[in-house]
């Protein structure tokens, strides 16, 4: 059916589908329809930002999908509590799927919308450890998966501090820490990149004695030497060494990023897409840090959208460092099972950026069927004995 000239198109329906092991995928849907795809979930939390996404529906259904920053604009201040993981993880998934289905409608991919190609392949950056492993593991285990990462083609790599360290440790747990990271780099040489992630567990006090011995071996950034609620304590910290400190994952909105950002507390701020905001909002974010010459690296745990979505966004800002690739062995987070063309790490450790409308992807939604599951309340995270929390 046609429609009559000067009607626009019509959000008419929402699909929230719960895929293991964590992630939740939104499909909007229009009456023209085109659909989009979005990725709104918080960790462990997908039914509470289930609820969250349901609570906008009055809001989205009827109103045209173009509008996005209207649509945002109305979801974000239409609270009074404004801001937080629950609600901006929920508009996040809905302002992905809005630029899915106006990219469509214009046949053209998002990042042309914002302003064109800066790089057409994107270096994405593997983790070394274990899948699922939360606590210790050796240094062997480790150099295993480092010849992995080498293998499949990968110039930057990550890991994550093993915990517990108390927030004044010994000497011994100083040397355990640099001992590692300089297996690594030995193992990789100059020419390969490394990062570390303290994830918040190591007082301002340890971090700076840490990243004082870790100075020698170059790492690429370390990423939330402390909790990043204290900006302060995280200028600090960033000022007694020439290692880039990177943060951001655990902020919400561009008000969020506001004191990291003008207190230059980072080198390198790593919005999540799936939490931020959603793609314009951390393209906003990505031009405050351009101002004080900072580096993007954006934070993906999750899975084939929002890396898609992080791909839009790569593709387009001029300061742009790494793109951060969870490598299950499955595939799964590449769109193994989920996506008609899954992407490809290709062997200098790139994914070319897609060149299809909207996310320029393509969601295989009978294999989806299969993956499919009622998602978890509240799933609760392992502990270390110390109180830190153990990752994903």
């Amino acid at each position: 059916m046609t429609k009559a000239e000067g009607e626009s198109m019509k959000i008419i329906d929402l699909k929230m589908i719960h895929i293991k092991p964590r992630w939740m995928f939104l499909k909007i849907i229009t009456d023209e329809g085109i659909c989009g795809w979005g990725e709104p979930v918080l960790e462990g939390r997908s039914k509470t930002v289930e609820q969250a996404v349901n609570e906008f529906r009055p809001l989205l259904i009827g109103e045209n999908p173009l509008r996005i920053e209207h649509l945002w604009q109305r979801m974000y201040r239409g609270t009074f509590y404004r801001g937080g993981a629950i609600l901006m993880s929920a508009i996040s998934g809905i302002e992905m799927a809005l630029w899915d289905i106006k990219g469509k409608y214009y046949h053209m991919p998002i990042y042309e919308m914002l302003g064109g190609l800066c790089r057409d392949r994107v270096r994405m950056y593997g983790h070394l450890k274990p899948t699922g492993h939360p606590g210790d593991f050796s240094v062997a285990d480790m150099l295993k998966i480092t010849d992995s990462r080498l293998k499949e083609g990968f110039t930057v790599m990550k890991y994550s501090i093993i915990p517990p360290i108390r927030p004044i440790d010994t000497m011994d747990m100083v040397d355990k820490v640099v001992e590692r990271f300089a297996a690594v780099r030995e193992r990789v040489g100059k020419s390969v990149d490394v990062a570390i992630d303290f994830h918040g567990r190591v007082s301002p006090a340890m971090s700076v004695r840490l990243l004082k011995e870790l100075e020698p071996y170059y790492p690429l950034f370390v990423e939330e030497p402390v909790l990043p609620e204290n900006v302060d304590a995280l200028v600090k910290v960033s000022g007694s060494t020439s290692i880039p400190i990177a943060a951001g994952e655990r902020l919400f909105s561009k008000w969020g990023y506001r004191e990291l950002i003008e207190k230059q507390a980072v080198s390198v701020v790593q919005p999540d897409l799936c939490h931020c905001g959603g793609i314009f909002e951390a393209r906003k974010i990505a031009s405050m840090a351009e101002l004080y010459y900072m580096q993007i690296a954006p934070h993906n745990p999750l899975g084939p959208i929002s890396l898609a979505a992080c791909l839009q966004l790569d593709a387009c800002i001029p300061n742009f460092l790494a793109q951060e690739h969870p490598g299950m062995p499955d595939g799964r987070d590449l769109g193994v099972g989920i996506l008609k063309k899954p992407f490809e790490v290709e062997k200098d450790g790139c994914i070319s950026i897609p060149d299809g409308p909207g996310l320029g992807v393509e969601v295989d939604e009978e294999r989806l069927k299969e993956l499919e599951f009622e998602g978890d309340w509240d799933t609760p995270r392992l502990l270390f004995s110390d109180g830190s929390v153990a990752d994903w």
